[in-house]
């Protein structure tokens, strides 16, 4: 098969699932292509990157200008220099009796740009992230023949996304994909909340490499500090204020922990003001950034690992976080919050507990209750382990993943209005946060 991912961001430390994806098949003799709307940083990149040279697979996709004029005089030029080497391809995405608006406001004309050069042949076109989605549709009209077009929710895109955009936000395009995944039952709901048959979606976890992330029973040392660890971005929705005031609250107690947030983002000043305010700067350490080996590292000399999501005021919520998987394979007792799709990762009480979004206090009570029992943590890291094993290893979800394209490459399976019967499409206008430079994930 030959498959184009569509992402908003490639190559993205944060983003190791689209990741695991494109290795996965490629290892299993697939051809993928990653189109991407911003190429990050290829030397600060996960080791994967390099090791299968996907800069030689991933190619840019032409930003289309919010404003309607600069896109028309942008267009002009881009267009005239595609023509030349690609003029059915150009005349083709200029065509409104075929494509309607997203032929007249030139849409159609930036995507083709992006295939110039590149094959023009898929068999699916899988968007990492539903926004992706119009992209793909864009895909899906211009190739020939014409691919099978899936949309994989992740996250913001069916929580921000839909709160910003309304209950109608994907009604136009649900018209034109042939079928949807969802990294969550929690998520696979919401999808369904807004229209979409039950019988063309499927939960597909994000997996994990196990074998990168060696189990070590976690063990109480005699006259050692007690380590607690986080991993994430300092967003709002990774709620890192309430475990430090429940971390700072446990320190009375037990002034013998450490608690280290691996990590960057936004709030990264706040939080540490937050610290020094709190004055915990000399046990609570913001580190920055880490790649994965660094990370592992770090969570390996650690005890307990908690991520204290919450629902952001923008409505970003997560899905079973990779984070959380990582610290659970690795033995470690975790302590998060009822939160999206958290609760089908963590079983309260068997690998670890899960307390109310926003409550410093339940937070601190169940870490205490942690620290006050050392002698449960073997127990529940190896449930967290077996469970991980299980649900989310990489090599089981990848097999499943060409199995679902090779269903929905079915004759039998080619569901969906044929062409004459759809009704064109408009692409509306991207919410501020979809604009380049503000994608969060």
């Amino acid at each position: 098969m030959r498959i184009a991912f569509l992402v908003a961001d490639f190559p993205c430390l944060s983003e190791t699932f689209v990741l695991n994806q494109v290795t996965g098949l490629l290892d299993r003799g697939h051809e993928v292509d990653i189109y991407t709307n911003r190429v990050g940083d290829w030397a600060v990149s996960h080791p994967d990157v390099g090791r299968y040279r996907l800069w030689e697979r991933t190619y840019p996709m032409p930003e289309v200008p919010q404003n309607y004029l600069w896109r028309l005089v942008q267009g002009l030029w881009v267009g005239l220099k595609a023509s030349f080497r690609a003029p059915e391809l150009v005349v083709r995405s200029l065509n409104p009796f075929a494509h309607g608006e997203q032929a007249l406001n030139l849409w159609l004309l930036y995507t083709a740009v992006a295939l110039v050069g590149r094959p023009q042949s898929y068999d699916i076109i899988h968007c990492q992230f539903g926004t992706q989605g119009y992209r793909g549709l864009a895909f899906k009209r211009l190739l020939r023949p014409t691919p099978r077009l899936l949309l994989m929710f992740r996250g913001f895109d069916i929580s921000r996304y839909v709160q910003e955009g309304g209950d109608r936000v994907y009604r136009q395009l649900f018209q034109h994909v042939d079928y949807c995944l969802a990294n969550c039952d929690f998520f696979q709901q919401r999808v369904l909340a807004l229209g979409w048959p039950s019988d063309r979606i499927a939960v597909h976890f994000s997996g994990l490499d196990i074998n990168k992330f060696t189990f070590r029973s976690r063990q109480l040392e005699p006259n050692r500090p007690v380590r607690i660890a986080t991993t994430g971005r300092l967003v709002e929705k990774k709620g890192l204020e309430f475990a430090i005031r429940a971390v700072v609250q446990q320190a009375y107690r037990y002034p013998n922990l450490t608690y280290t947030i691996i990590g960057d983002g936004p709030l990264r000043a706040a939080l540490q003001q937050l610290i020094v305010d709190l004055r915990a700067d000399s046990y609570i350490h913001l580190v920055g950034w880490k790649n994965e080996a660094e990370i592992v590292d770090i969570l390996d000399t650690c005890h307990l690992f908690v991520a204290p999501s919450i629902t952001a005021a923008d409505g970003n919520q997560d899905a079973p976080i990779n984070v959380l998987k990582e610290a659970m394979a690795m033995g470690l007792p975790v302590l998060s919050t009822y939160h999206g799709g958290i609760p089908e990762l963590v079983e309260d009480g068997v690998s670890g507990f899960l307390v109310p979004e926003r409550d410093a206090d339940a937070l601190a009570e169940r870490l205490g209750y942690l620290l006050d029992h050392p002698e449960r943590w073997p127990e529940l890291g190896l449930a967290g382990r077996q469970f991980v094993e299980r649900h989310f290893d990489m090599q089981m979800l990848n097999d499943r993943l060409v199995q679902v394209y090779d269903r929905l490459l079915a004759p039998v399976n080619r569901s969906g209005p044929r062409s004459s019967e759809r009704t064109p499409l408009s692409t509306p206008s991207l919410p501020s946060f979809m604009r380049p430079a503000s994608v969060e994930k």
